[in-house]
């Protein structure tokens, strides 16, 4: 499995509420978030690494390049400021390897690790018919929240930004694909499309077939009290 973080977010309100480490490095139970997904991916089957910082995280780079070397993987680093997540998206499909699946996160994007294995051992078995595997909660954390339908099989039938009246899951900020998805990508960004849920309501629109895979709970961390919220998520 192939694997992307887009961490090129200036984290903007940790740095307001006064914290000093770009978000990438700031640490979960003694562990800075970037390495922790990083060792994730290494535990499951990790062909490559792909990760997107952008320009003024200097200290970010640098932990990346001095990690580099050690990995039993190559690691392909990109440094570039982006609009949005899906721009950042963009800039690593251009250096993310293999044409198979592959697994992308936001770099703040908090889960338990036994749960992520149970999810790529499901999106390595299953069929060529899918197209993705988009991880889902109905533990709502986010504050603009991207809410998911899906049918009775469920595969995604609807990306929403409101929910509707049997509406439970939202997104988890994970994207399991195939490289199908960069030809849709690239049509978002020829025609100025933006924000990550509209290229996966794109997904949709192009007949990919996407399914969901509900998770108990994943966080993020945006704010300085998210920080003690996520460790203690991750020691219970």
């Amino acid at each position: 499995m192939h694997y992307g973080i887009i961490a090129a977010g200036e984290g903007s309100r940790l740095v307001q509420e006064g914290v000093a480490l770009p978000k990438p490095l700031v640490g979960l139970n003694g562990e800075p978030m970037i390495g922790r997904l990083i060792n994730i991916f290494l535990d499951n089957n990790a062909e490559s690494v792909s990760v997107i910082v952008n320009e003024q995280m200097t200290e970010v780079r640098e932990y990346l390049e001095r990690l580099a070397p050690t990995l039993p993987v190559p690691m392909r680093l990109v440094v570039k400021s982006t609009p949005s997540s899906m721009h950042s998206f963009h800039e690593l499909s251009r250096v993310m390897e293999g044409d198979g699946r592959f697994v992308l996160t936001t770099v703040d994007t908090i889960f338990r690790p036994g749960e992520f294995s149970r999810y790529v051992a499901a999106f390595e078995a299953a069929g060529p018919e899918l197209d993705g595997m988009m991880p889902a909660t109905s533990f709502i954390d986010d504050e603009k929240p991207l809410y998911i339908d899906t049918d009775k099989e469920g595969f995604v039938t609807a990306f929403l930004d409101k929910p509707e009246s049997d509406t439970r899951l939202v997104s988890g900020g994970i994207y399991g694909l195939t490289q199908k998805a960069f030809k849709v990508l690239d049509g978002c960004m020829e025609r100025g499309v933006s924000r990550m849920r509209n290229f996966q309501r794109e997904m949709l629109v192009s007949g990919l077939r996407l399914k969901a895979y509900e998770f108990d709970k994943i966080v993020d961390v945006d704010h300085a009290g998210d920080i003690a919220t996520a460790e203690a998520f991750l020691n219970e």
